[in-house]
């Protein structure tokens, strides 16, 4: 049983706040080296009291079960520009020593029925603390900024209807997810194209506009 909430969720913090750091520390090692990272920004949270026990109740988790099968007291949510950047984000954190893996779902080409796309890593992760290590389970995942903007607008607006969408709000709210993987999509290609007009040099350039010249002549 918990007797104290703000000791039990301890850990949890320290390992959102160390992830943090630790996140954030790739991302600046990927600008210094490449210019560019895979990851745009780290952000993390604990669950709420009254979330955890709204969701112990809704999951039928009893409080001595609590840190077996609740898998996302500590959050983390890493928000990628490209949807390749999240499975090389992903492949970097299976390299990772400091944490332990559990489960992956892989929620991005395996949406679920709302339209809602991320990639969700379940994982173990050490706390040293006074006491000792501690290992808590621990859950990140990994979306573009489109998934993310179309998750939030979604969760605020379930929180509103409480899970209880009428149908064309549905149905209006699992096209726009279409929409906002398709902008994923285009966003990839556009940035595929750039990338090879760049390895062709400025020479096709001179050329294209040497050609389009000398119609004009």
């Amino acid at each position: 049983m918990v007797e104290n909430w703000d000791d039990f969720l301890v850990p949890y913090k320290q390992a959102v706040d160390e992830l943090k750091v630790k996140l954030r520390g790739i991302r600046a090692q990927f600008l210094k080296i490449d210019g560019r990272s895979p990851i745009e920004f780290v952000t993390g949270r604990v669950k709420p009291v009254d979330s955890i026990k709204e969701k112990m109740v809704r999951r039928h988790i009893s409080e001595d079960r609590l840190e077996e099968d609740m898998e996302d007291i500590a959050g983390l949510r890493i928000m990628c520009q490209f949807v390749e950047d999240i499975y090389q984000v992903v492949d970097l954190l299976r390299k990772r020593t400091d944490i332990n893996i559990l489960e992956e779902r892989d929620y991005v080409h395996n949406k679920k029925p709302s339209g809602y796309r991320s990639y969700h890593i379940i994982f173990e992760y050490p706390v040293q603390m006074l006491s000792g290590e501690k290992v808590i389970l621990a859950e990140i995942q990994v979306r573009t900024l489109a998934m993310n903007f179309w998750a939030t607008v979604e969760h605020s607006l379930n929180y509103k209807y409480k899970g209880e969408f009428p149908d064309d709000l549905k149905t209006r709210l699992e096209r726009s997810a279409e929409a906002a993987f398709h902008l994923d999509e285009e966003m990839s290609e556009i940035r595929d194209e750039l990338q090879e007009v760049k390895k062709q040099g400025p020479d096709k350039d001179v050329r294209k506009s040497s050609d389009e010249n000398s119609h004009l002549q």
